[in-house]
């Protein structure tokens, strides 16, 4: 008999899958890195599961206990279904942005959710990134996880999603194209694929409002490059300690409206039912067209699935009200 002693056990060994319709224009072949195959449907379950066992493994995380994060949502289903596995309590800490099935998604797995407000410093008593270590210091044998500095992020990709990719091209892959939050997966696949070859290219995928590529190409954090988005999990308004910008070759940003309406044209033209990030990187993907040869294996990563956000980016109302389409 062949199965998983938990649902744990099921995260990771994702599928490769080709790109046809929506990047015919590009010279390449185009493999998308298809995550929600992940039983918490998203990238975020690997480094979740890391994270709680380095923490497991070093007695900072002992039993009873309640983990804490501030998340767009992914990490905290990905923190939740380990601690019903391993016995622990789940509050999760979220932006007022997040999509309403992000909330709901995780309360289903029995996380307690404090929802913050977005527009406000990430110093500012009220941010999300503020109350989770709030809560941390105020509730005992409570663990805050810190998924944006924490080095076990990067470490999980290191050790599974950058293998996989590298066998799964068998060794043929030349560039790596993600979008950038936390910076754990592009720091973890990309330094694990450069040590194999220091000649594939690494490519982040950035939005307006958010820091990262003027950051990478100046070395200056520019708060006038900070302002409210709306494209959901990539992006930041701070410099997380796991974004690794040497292994960086270059970002490319991409509109709100531009990840949106690629958001329904993966689920029209592809059968592709991801999420809001993903719409981000194929338009990213395309953007970057001049720097792709036919002899060239690009590899794309999508995050999340498409049912977090059947009330926003999959419903033509509020894409009509936010001006996205017609």
């Amino acid at each position: 008999m062949d199965y998983a002693e938990n649902i744990l056990e099921t995260i990771g060994q994702t599928p490769l899958v080709k790109l046809n319709k929506l990047t015919a224009e590009l010279p390449c072949l185009v493999l998308a890195k298809y995550e929600t195959f992940n039983p918490g449907n998203s990238v975020k379950d690997r480094m979740a599961l890391q994270m709680v066992e380095d923490a497991e493994a070093t007695g900072i995380l002992k039993p009873g206990g309640t983990i804490i994060e501030g998340t767009s949502g992914n990490t905290g289903m990905g923190l939740a279904l380990a601690a019903v596995v391993k016995g622990y309590k789940m509050i999760c800490v979220i932006s007022d942005k997040q999509s309403k099935e992000k909330i709901d998604i995780l309360k289903a797995v029995g996380s307690e959710v404090h929802v913050c407000p977005t527009d406000v410093a990430p110093e500012d008593p009220l941010s999300y990134y503020s109350t989770a270590k709030r809560l941390s210091q105020e509730i005992p044998n409570s663990w805050y996880v810190n998924q944006y500095d924490n080095p076990s992020n990067a470490k999980a990709h290191y050790l599974s999603t950058g293998p996989e990719i590298w066998e799964q091209t068998d060794g043929k892959v030349t560039h790596f194209v993600v979008g950038v939050g936390t910076g754990g997966t592009i720091s973890g696949v990309g330094k694990y694929l450069k040590e194999h070859n220091p000649d594939v290219k690494v490519w982040g995928i950035d939005t307006y409002g958010s820091v990262f590529k003027k950051y990478h190409e100046t070395g200056i954090f520019d708060e006038n490059e900070i302002y409210p988005y709306v494209t959901e999990g990539i992006g930041e308004d701070i410099l997380p300690e796991n974004v690794d910008f040497d292994i960086i070759d270059g970002f490319t940003k991409v509109t709100d409206k531009d990840a949106a309406v690629y958001t329904q044209k993966l689920a029209k033209e592809e059968g592709m039912f991801l999420g809001n990030s993903a719409g981000a990187a194929i338009k990213g993907l395309l953007q970057l067209k001049a720097h792709f040869t036919k002899e060239d294996v690009v590899v794309v990563l999508f995050h999340d699935h498409g049912s977090r956000y059947v009330g926003k980016m999959f419903n033509d109302d509020w894409m009509k009200k936010m001006g996205y389409i017609e």
